[in-house]
């Protein structure tokens, strides 16, 4: 959701509906592909391991394997990461003051957030070895508190009337104080929304392009492999994996148009490109956003990290890397070859 703000107010309407065509269309047809795989015999524990090691053989397997399991674990690291610089920017102490306001308690500092990020990790963990029925459970109790925040967004919208927000924009090792509006439904606002107005990247000092805010963008548009990962603990994976990922797939494409365009006809330039978390100051109720946040870089989490397990169980079940000693031969099986190849 705090995506759409910053790519429509740096590439505006017209660019930010582009850019959500070419990320849908690159994820379509990896989602036919694995919808393709998985249709096309009994599938176990692996997810797409497991699908492309059966399909092209334990040579392509296994380096993808590899692949994938290391991409699970740096995807979660990431989520991490991003939940923890959401929960330090709210409750977090401003750099350079010793005592926080209000709700601003947490120390910030480099090895504390290093810290916040162990122990969210340490959660997930704890999760994933419980064993998927409590994983599943909590990413449906998380997936329907998202789906309340989403709702909340979406009403915010009609509900509330035009706001002035308070920014601070960083400017080198100081801020300047900006003001954002929020305006309602207007024309002129969406109006001013329509073409691109890329601005200077403060952490950079260069000028943001088409290419550099797609590549932000996309990175919320992954986690189609999150269903597939799960296909040994699935009832019927072949059924329930291609359904559920184009389903999944579909929903966020029209979720992110949405909001695109009720981004551009409600928020104003200055809103959209210097205030990330501008949907709180807008909403019914502040603290719901940040609620939704939360729990959503938590799943994604926990997701790639169950997810990272179940790549290198398979991996190591098929033994591609080295026989043991009491099995000499690779214990690799393709369906429908019992005694399987070595």
């Amino acid at each position: 959701m705090l995506l759409s703000g910053f790519v429509v107010g740096q590439a505006g309407l017209y660019q930010a509906l582009a850019m959500f065509v070419v990320a849908y269309f690159i994820i379509g047809m990896t989602v036919l592909s694995v919808c393709a795989i998985s249709t096309n015999g009994a599938l176990d524990a692996g997810g797409a391991y497991y699908m492309i090691s059966r399909a092209l053989g334990p040579e392509f397997g296994g380096s993808m394997g590899i692949m994938f399991f290391l991409a699970n674990v740096c995807g979660s690291a990431l989520y991490v990461l991003g939940l923890v610089e959401a929960i330090v920017d709210i409750y977090g102490i401003p750099p350079g003051q010793s005592v926080g306001t209000g709700s601003q308690v947490l120390p910030r500092s480099y090895w504390y957030e290093l810290l916040y990020g162990t122990f969210v990790l340490l959660l997930c963990l704890l999760v994933c070895l419980v064993g998927a029925s409590i994983y599943a459970k909590a990413t449906f109790l998380i997936f329907l508190v998202v789906m309340g925040v989403l709702g909340t967004v979406l009403i915010s919208f009609f509900a509330v009337g035009p706001t002035v927000v308070r920014l601070l924009r960083p400017q080198g090792n100081t801020s300047i104080s900006l003001n954002g509006s929020f305006t309602g439904f207007r024309l002129a606002t969406l109006r001013g929304n329509l073409p691109a107005s890329y601005s200077v990247d403060y952490t950079t000092g260069r000028t943001m392009s088409f290419s550099t805010v797609f590549a932000v963008m996309f990175n919320g548009c992954t986690g189609i492999m999150a269903g597939a990962n799960m296909s040994g603990d699935l009832k019927r994976p072949s059924y329930s994996i291609p359904r559920g990922t184009i389903t999944a797939v579909l929903f966020t494409y029209v979720v992110y148009n949405l909001l695109a365009f009720l981004l551009c006809c409600t928020c104003d330039r200055n809103l959209l490109q210097n205030d990330y978390g501008f949907l709180r100051d807008i909403n019914l109720w502040p603290p719901f956003v940040s609620i939704g946040v939360y729990c959503s870089t938590l799943s994604a989490a926990m997701s790639n990290l169950i997810g990272a397990s179940r790549v290198l169980y398979a991996l190591a079940k098929d033994d591609l890397f080295g026989a043991s000693a009491r099995h000499p031969r690779r214990r690799f099986k393709l369906p429908g070859h019992p005694h399987g190849n070595s």
